[in-house]
């Protein structure tokens, strides 16, 4: 082994200086914009709270911007005993749960087959699924309406089998008007999925159905745990649906209910916010259970095209 001796020219060149370190970034202005925003995000809700803590009385002698005279949860409990909130609750769960099962089972029905199936249909399926999420609810109540009313009952079944005023109803729609954004996350998850893994199951000699239910739905738990996490959000939180297309009272979830604590010659602020608040409940537990899952799912299907 050779080694090349310095050149004498080497020998009287100053030595490299070391790249001055980078000055450190002044985040001085996103701070104050994002605490900004987040205090702005707050305040409404602080301000239900504080609210729905104060009696009506105080409030309709002294003002909302006035310092409290005494705080209680009797605004609570008068609205849980009042709007009948257990019952709504429990139309809530009957709503959110199968529609949020039969959205998350149809969409990855149709990913599957939009991911492992080499068909020129495909884009344009996908796109027909997507399309459905650009169209406003206001703009389809009209005909959704009339085909509500129109559709026959089958013979030898009872009226809770009808579309309008019953939760079959708001399932269906829910469905329908949600499996095009959740097909589409999951179809760019799917591609992540190597088809390798399913090319070895058919030569296996596994059918289609079992490829689908044990081989590509159990590698896409995260896919549905962030996604259960939005619709179970977006379907329990609705207005819309179950004020236009229920007629009975009694049938209607929760967050349609809370037009019971509202009088025909006198309404409660604070009584109202207490129920707002109370309906707001059961979205942030979800969201807490979930929220692992949640966050890491922002970025599904990122890692490939």
């Amino acid at each position: 082994m050779t080694t090349t001796a310095p050149r004498p020219a080497d020998r009287h060149r100053p030595a490299a200086r070391p790249a001055p370190a980078p000055a450190p970034r002044r985040d001085t202005g996103r701070h104050l914009l994002l605490a900004t925003v987040s205090v702005l995000w707050l305040v409404p809700l602080l301000w239900a709270v504080y609210t729905s803590l104060r009696p009506y009385e105080d409030t309709a002698r002294h003002g909302y911007l006035s310092w409290p005279r005494g705080l209680s949860l009797g605004n609570y409990t008068d609205a849980w005993t009042r709007s009948g909130m257990p019952h709504f609750f429990w139309n809530s769960v009957l709503i959110t749960v199968p529609a949020v099962l039969g959205t998350l089972l149809l969409s990855a029905a149709v990913a599957f087959y939009v991911t492992r199936f080499d068909s020129r249909l495909n884009l344009a399926l996908l796109m027909l699924f997507t399309a459905a999420n650009l169209l406003p609810a206001q703009v389809i109540i009209t005909p959704l309406y009339r085909l509500y009313l129109l559709v026959p009952l089958p013979p030898r079944l009872s009226d809770s089998l009808l579309l309008y005023n019953s939760a079959w109803g708001i399932i269906a729609i829910h469905i329908a008007y949600q499996c095009g954004f959740c097909a589409f996350v999951l179809s760019n998850y799917m591609k992540t999925i190597p088809k390798e893994i399913t090319e070895a199951a058919l030569v296996d000699g596994a059918p289609v159905w079992r490829q689908f239910f044990q081989i590509v739905l159990p590698l896409c738990r995260p896919a549905f745990a962030a996604l259960a996490t939005l619709e179970s959000i977006w379907i329990y939180n609705d207005f819309f649906w179950p004020l236009t297309l229920i007629e009975t009272g009694d049938k209607r979830p929760v967050t349609s209910a809370l037009a019971n604590l509202q009088g025909q010659y006198f309404t409660d602020p604070n009584l109202i916010a207490a129920g707002a608040l109370m309906t707001a409940i059961p979205t942030l537990l979800v969201y807490f259970a979930l929220q692992r899952q949640f966050v890491s799912g922002l970025t599904l299907g990122s890692g490939k095209g």
